[in-house]
């Protein structure tokens, strides 16, 4: 969930992925609902009519196919996923159990969900909150993300993500702002946010995300789980539950 800022989408043409469904998943959303025959001419007239007359099971199956190889993706970059950049990391860094954030300063929706996050690290004290900054919702959400990851270098990350978030813009004073609340060095501060290092970790989100078919903030990682949207502390403790179990 985001604002109502554009941003990437990672969807195919409607008319292009309605072929892809009804050619690749015809069987998936037959066979769910019992409907079953044999191949043929009059089978096929059958399938055409059955999604004329429910639409629904397209967008069904588009649902599973994203999530079938959102699945996919994690697992090949599950390791880079909960390896932080340095100092980009809330709660207890040496945690056992890792949950994922991608989220953005600007996101309304990311703002509401730190209580939860807090609520969270402080009802688990081996919980690892790995932050990816994930810069598409406004036009200075990149600059702010720049910042955080500054902050990071600095050791004061958990400060300045508390204070962007009570600030609730991203604009440059707000974020300066943030940063002398965080105690940063700002001559420092200013010199790393143009660090290539910095540049990379921010594409590097961005892959994940598009590998992930991740298209707004925040959203969350735990264990073999993906989640998106601000889905509230208790369907993220459960995920947490399962992430200890896997």
């Amino acid at each position: 969930m985001t604002g109502s800022q554009p941003h990437f989408r990672l969807m195919l043409p409607f008319a292009g992925a309605a072929m892809l469904l009804i050619g690749a998943l015809s069987g998936w959303a037959f066979t769910s609902r019992g409907i079953t025959g044999p191949s043929g001419g009059d089978f096929d007239q059958r399938v055409h009519d059955y999604i004329v007359g429910h639409p629904e099971v397209l967008v069904e199956a588009a649902d599973a196919l994203k999530s079938q190889d959102s699945e996919r993706q994690l697992a090949t970059i599950a390791d880079k996923l909960v390896t932080p950049y340095p100092g980009a990391v809330l709660g207890n860094p040496n945690g056992k159990v890792t949950l994922v954030e991608f989220t953005d300063f600007a996101c309304t929706y990311c703002r509401g969900s730190v209580a939860d996050v807090e609520a969270l690290i402080a009802a688990n004290p081996d919980l690892r909150v790995v932050i990816r900054e994930l810069p598409i919702i406004a036009p200075t959400s990149p600059e702010a993300a720049r910042w955080g990851l500054a902050a990071a270098e600095q050791g004061k990350y958990p400060a300045f993500h508390k204070a962007m978030f009570a600030a609730g813009r991203t604009d440059p004073a707000s974020v300066e702002a943030a940063a002398r609340v965080a105690g940063l060095d700002l001559d420092r501060a200013r010199q790393t946010i143009a660090d290539p290092r910095i540049t990379a970790e921010i594409a590097a989100n961005l892959d994940y995300a598009r590998k992930l078919q991740i298209s707004g903030t925040p959203s969350w990682v735990a264990g073999k789980r993906l989640i998106i949207g601000a889905v509230g502390r208790e369907q993220l403790a459960q995920a947490l539950i399962g992430a200890r179990e896997s």
